[in-house]
């Protein structure tokens, strides 16, 4: 399967500027998940800017708890 980077950066709603992985999905969420975090587009907007991936901000965010 070929990486479809422009078309995923077109949706990707990450804000950290430095990240070498935007845009590559399958790398993020392996990175993300390995440091037991989800990727930006998991969250709205406002909490994705604070930096906070955390499962437990994914389950406040979207009322789980």
């Amino acid at each position: 399967m070929e990486c479809q980077k422009q078309n995923n950066l077109e949706r990707c709603n990450c804000t950290y500027k430095g990240c070498p992985k935007k845009g590559i999905c399958c790398e993020c969420l392996q990175y993300h998940l390995k440091n037991k975090q989800l990727p930006a587009c998991c969250f709205p907007e406002e909490a994705e800017a604070t930096y906070d991936r955390s499962f437990e901000k994914f389950a406040q965010v979207w009322h789980l708890k």
